[in-house]
């Protein structure tokens, strides 16, 4: 999916059409939520509010805000918009699953703007850490590795192992 996307400073909320994708910049990164209508957004709460965790739940425009600025991200190859990406993210009210880096409030979003649960946030963040593991990967096989021939073969396995054996840890 091509990035497309342009912030726009925040018009009146009155003007704000639902399925509206919203940003607000906190310490260290930018909190995502889809506006409802009528003063309401609906954001995965995640570590919005300090270090306990929290559901996708639907709060008003100045909560969400925090005494911050927000923005409005437009983006013109939204699968969903308007009434639909709202619908999408009322089926995930309540939801507690949140994860910094695989389920976080901008995963959220883009899965209801998008259908793709997607976080160019934790992509940037993550991009130097994969690069240096791509460039360490061909060292470590050569001093970690054994030869193939110490590897035993475990592909002709003949009988399924008993199902009483504890999994290693």
């Amino acid at each position: 999916m091509p990035d497309t996307t342009q912030t726009h400073p925040l018009p009146d909320h009155e003007d704000l059409c639902p399925g509206a994708h919203l940003v607000t910049q906190r310490r260290g990164y930018t909190h995502h939520g889809i506006y409802a209508g009528h003063g309401i957004v609906i954001h995965y709460a995640g570590l919005s509010r300090g270090l306990r965790r929290g559901p996708v739940q639907a709060i008003t425009l100045a909560d969400f805000a925090a005494g911050r600025p927000v923005r409005e991200v437009r983006c013109a190859e939204a699968r969903y918009a308007g009434k639909e990406a709202v619908r999408r993210a009322c089926l995930r009210l309540g939801e507690d699953a949140y994860r910094l880096t695989t389920n976080n409030c901008e995963h959220f979003c883009m899965w209801c703007l998008h259908g793709e649960s997607r976080s160019v946030q934790v992509e940037t963040w993550i991009a130097p850490f994969r690069r240096m593991l791509d460039a360490v990967r061909p060292l470590l096989g050569t001093f970690v590795a054994p030869p193939d021939a110490w590897r035993p073969d475990c592909s002709a396995r003949s009988r399924p192992l008993a199902h009483n054996v504890p999994a290693l840890p």
